[in-house]
């Protein structure tokens, strides 16, 4: 038998039309919550569908998710708008009608298989890059651009929904209310069944002078670790009873009473010594952990979970990689529970007023040496954004926002409690990370 090919021809995504959906005008002032974003990247999604009569079922979809996009933002109006910088204050507010960008694209030779597998070839990574907007559109360029922008493009057999997301606006929580909204209102009309909560206000706003650099390339420049390194993305599937171990290994020499590591907080001290080891980090070396938690419930009174914008801030902890290697799983869980649980409603407080005190733009460095960091959660419900067609076949990011130790956590497609790992690392410590035994058995179904 001859040999399939599965690489497609180039030119890959052919952009066949672009225009603008816009609601009715509104304002809305920036938190200090939002503002440590600005100086981010445009949040990527890339969602992947099968349509039940392949690609002829793409113009009829096209026109449903174009209509009920319309029809959502009129409730996420944040979305729709352009970031003003006030001349006399400095602060930063949304203003506007002007709409979100909506591009449709094809890529005809591509399937969803190619795409969703569960080990992607290194031209089907390259592919979906292409298939999600906005790539190294910093969040600043709000200012002149749509803060939400929407790639359709046609495959073989199915529909990719490529979104970029202005981060300065809305965290992952906020994103994937809209995107299930969007997709409920595509699918059966009416209104979504959870609302926005657009009161900003609620999560302390103060108008905060923030000097903007001129542009991404700009603030860059003023990065004291220097030109970015060259990076490897993997998805590293962790099905339900790879969880389950993590957890037992993390939990079996606790205490009887002793407050008990989460799935999450095992997982990630597994992911956290795993990364240490890949690096080849020094005994004395010091490795952070970074862990961006939503502050919803934290707050006091605590805010609704439809809050609509950013309410996370990093959780860090840090430790010599030589401790964090020679003690057992319970060690690095429990360093990552005892940051997370201190992170109260003082805390939060304390850091937005130490931000209003003294803002500043970050860059990625900032986040500590040796860092692990992860964005998005396990507990997002990706899977249940279904338009009419069926759930996603995969759901992943774009290359926004990915540095060296950047995790973005997804569940498992079968909804069990298994989870993706997207992770990225330097070469080097990628080809390690492939070999390390302790890493893979763990992974082993």
């Amino acid at each position: 038998m001859a040999a399939v090919d599965n690489a497609p021809p180039s030119p890959v995504v052919t952009v066949t039309s672009t225009r603008t959906v816009a609601p009715a005008a509104a304002k809305c002032v920036l938190a200090t919550f939002d503002l440590p974003y600005i100086t981010f990247y445009y949040n990527q999604k890339l969602l992947l569908y099968r349509l039940p009569n392949g690609a002829s079922d793409f113009p009829d979809a096209v026109a449903r998710m174009s209509a009920s996009l319309s029809d959502a933002l009129a409730y996420f109006y944040p979305l729709a708008g352009r970031i003003r910088q006030d001349d006399h204050d400095g602060s930063l507010s949304i203003h506007g009608q002007h709409g979100a960008e909506v591009i449709e694209a094809s890529a005809d030779h591509v399937s969803v298989d190619q795409l969703a597998g569960e080990e992607c070839s290194e031209e089907a990574e390259k592919v979906m890059q292409l298939l999600v907007p906005y790539t190294g559109v910093m969040n600043l360029e709000g200012l002149n651009r749509p803060l939400l922008a929407v790639q359709l493009t046609r495959l073989r057999d199915g529909v990719a929904v490529g979104c970029a997301f202005n981060h300065a606006v809305l965290d992952g929580t906020s994103t994937w209310h809209f995107m299930t909204s969007w997709a409920e209102l595509c699918r059966v009309g009416g209104a979504p069944s959870l609302l926005p909560v657009h009161n900003r206000g609620m999560a302390r706003s103060v108008r905060v002078n923030l000097p903007l650099p001129a542009s991404a390339e700009a603030h860059e420049k003023t990065d004291p670790n220097g030109p970015k390194v060259p990076l490897v993305a993997r998805v590293f599937s962790f099905p339900p009873s790879a969880v389950a171990r993590a957890k037992a290994a993390a939990n079996a020499a606790l205490p009887p009473g002793a407050k008990p590591f989460s799935s999450f907080q095992s997982l990630a001290a597994h992911i956290w010594r795993a990364v240490s080891r890949a690096r080849a980090l020094g005994p004395s070396d010091i490795t952070v952990f970074a862990v961006f938690a939503d502050c919803r419930a934290r707050l006091s009174p605590p805010l609704p979970p439809a809050y609509f914008g950013n309410l996370i801030q990093a959780v860090f902890t840090g430790v010599p990689a030589g401790m964090l290697l020679a003690g057992p799983p319970e060690l690095a869980a429990g360093l990552l529970q005892k940051a997370i649980d201190d992170h109260d409603a003082a805390a939060i407080t304390r850091r937005l007023e130490e931000y209003e005190a003294a803002p500043k733009l970050f860059h990625y460095s900032d986040a500590g040496p040796n860092c692990v960091a992860v964005g998005s959660s396990p507990r997002f419900r990706v899977y249940d954004v279904d338009f009419g067609f069926g759930r996603p076949e995969r759901v992943r990011s774009g290359a926004n926002n990915k540095f060296d130790g950047m995790v973005y956590l997804y569940p498992g497609r079968g909804g069990d409690g298994g989870i993706d790992v997207e992770l990225s690392l330097q070469p080097e410590p990628m080809q390690r990370l492939d070999k390390d035994q302790d890493f893979l058995q763990m992974r082993a179904p």
